[in-house]
């Protein structure tokens, strides 16, 4: 069975430690346990990986944030995979940081990349994992904080934060959406 895995975030060496690009980082997690690189591939970076009988297509979009939902479409088509075996891995400000919110449907919150997907597949029902970046910004400050990098205090803990969002992805390919969500949405 396979499984398309996309994490959200900005290409470039510029944004690859900023907030925003949480997505990217879990992939990033994920390819590294098994030892996977990616691959340039069409609108994005591309890994496939391995795991209990299952394979996970990884897409990093090359799109930028606001065009995500081409990327999103273009992999579900090419792999032939359903929405029901899509997960989104993606930054959220409404959640302290660290926190994870995995959902089979919801609005986009205000999320450019939530935002451009929803428009694309025409649909908010897709299954998603909201990794919380917290909001400690002042008025104003949104752009830059999104699009910021981790502080001293997060950085602490963000590696554990990622491996716990791996899981969690691993264990939808495997256990399904609402064990996973019970699993993981108060860890």
């Amino acid at each position: 069975m396979k499984f398309l895995i996309v994490g959200l975030g900005n290409p470039g060496i510029e944004y690859s430690e900023t907030r925003h690009n949480i997505g990217f980082k879990v992939l990033d997690a994920l390819a590294g346990a098994s030892n996977i690189i990616f691959s340039p591939g069409r609108l994005g970076d591309i890994a496939e990986i391995k795991h209990k009988g299952r394979t996970l297509v990884l897409v990093k979009p090359s799109t930028f944030m606001n065009l995500s939902g081409k990327a999103v479409n273009y992999w579900m088509q090419e792999e032939k995979i359903p929405v029901e075996r899509t997960m989104i891995i993606t930054d959220d400000l409404a959640l302290p940081f660290g926190k994870m919110r995995i959902k089979g449907k919801g609005s986009d919150g205000g999320h450019n990349g939530l935002k451009s997907i929803n428009a694309t597949l025409n649909s908010q029902e897709y299954p998603r994992l909201r990794f919380g970046i917290g909001n400690n910004f002042g008025q104003g400050q949104q752009v830059d904080y999104v699009l910021g990098k981790w502080n001293e205090e997060e950085l602490k803990t963000l590696d554990e934060r990622i491996k716990i969002a791996a899981e969690a992805t691993f264990s939808f390919t495997t256990a399904g959406l609402p064990r996973t969500m019970n699993m993981f949405n108060n860890r």
